[in-house]
């Protein structure tokens, strides 16, 4: 089978992964409305592309804090990765590497710190964090990750709880016996969600900031107010996430938010933006309405089903062919060229 674009490789995932692995990888909350909207709402977006732009030569290289990656793409922190491929996290990293992108690693991984930071030494990585009932570890954690190489630290804001995936209820989900959380085997029993602290604020961003030197990136931003709070305190970047839907239900796709959350920070922190990537187009439209970068989640889970680390650069590499076609026929030659210009959001 020629695996020629994204949904490609989701239909494989499907076919082959253990049921109760897929249900997990594809759950969204509830009825799974903001799930399904994240890929829906950029079918509301028409391009407007110029003609006659000479794009013989094009360059879709771009910066994400400072750090230059091969295009605008990079792979969301998902946690269980071995549950799609058996060598999990550690084909992530070396498939970011050698495609030269940002590879944001879970706190839920079933590789450890080590082991990923080993698998690909000298990749862009950026340790994602749940902040935790017991604060001494999730301390130990910052300090693993910056000890480590990792360049930035992304906090998921927006779960407080774990909302209701019905599959994963259904399927009574678990990580099979042989399967661990590695970075917090020492700590916890496997899989025990509830250790997330809800009681976390705005003022425990201070206390991050007290522990490490890494820039710190708030994931979960879906509003104007939230994003101009996060500026306030001084973090470096806000990745526009809804959790690919299996958070709070009903919220709106992340596209459709981007805008509010680019217009609040008025350039003055990067803005990314997760869910519903599943084309080079898609990355286009993101660029165009402000992203900085987007991160894909589910897809690069599918590339690991396929062929592991090979798998997940072939995501990759449609996704960069994709992108690069996109900006040709839309007339534009390198990422700065980019803007909201380009883009006509329908009402309907």
């Amino acid at each position: 089978m020629a695996m020629v674009c994204l949904s490609d490789f989701e239909a494989y995932a499907k076919k082959y992964l253990p049921k109760i692995a897929w249900d997990y990888i594809a759950a969204g909350a509830d009825d799974c409305n903001t799930r399904d909207e994240n890929i829906l709402a950029y079918e509301r977006i028409c391009f407007r592309p110029r003609m006659l732009r000479d794009v013989s030569v094009m360059d879709i290289r771009t910066k994400i804090l400072g750090t230059e990656i091969s295009f605008p793409v990079g792979i969301a922190p998902t946690g269980f990765h071995q549950l799609a491929w058996p060598d999990g996290e550690k084909s992530t990293a070396r498939a970011a590497k050698a495609m030269s992108i940002c590879y944001i690693a879970s706190t839920y991984s079933t590789c450890s710190l080590e082991e990923i930071s080993a698998a690909a030494p000298g990749g862009l990585r950026w340790f994602q964090l749940y902040i935790h009932r017991n604060r001494a570890v999730s301390q130990k954690l910052v300090q693993r990750a910056e000890a480590l190489g990792f360049q930035a630290l992304v906090i998921t804001v927006d779960l407080p709880y774990t909302n209701k995936r019905r599959d994963d209820i259904r399927n009574g989900f678990r990580l099979p016996p042989h399967m661990k959380l590695k970075n917090l085997e020492r700590d916890f029993e496997v899989c025990k969600m509830s250790l997330m602290d809800p009681s976390v604020t705005w003022n425990d961003i201070y206390w991050l900031q007290s522990l490490t030197h890494l820039p710190i990136i708030l994931k979960g931003i879906l509003t104007r107010e939230d994003a101009e709070l996060a500026v306030r305190h001084g973090v470096q970047g806000i990745i526009v996430s809804n959790h690919g839907g299996r958070q709070l239900d009903e919220v709106p796709a992340t596209i459709d938010a981007l805008a509010e959350v680019v217009e609040a920070v008025g350039g003055r922190v990067e803005v990314y933006l997760d869910g519903g990537i599943r084309k080079g187009s898609d990355v286009l439209k993101a660029l165009a309405l402000g992203a900085k970068c987007v991160f894909i989640g589910r897809p690069a889970l599918w590339g690991l089903a396929y062929k592991g680390e090979e798998g997940l650069q072939d995501v990759l590499r449609i996704l960069q062919d994709e992108f690069r076609l996109s900006m040709a026929l839309a007339g534009c030659t390198s990422v700065s060229e980019i803007g909201r210009h380009l883009v006509h959001i329908s009402k309907l």
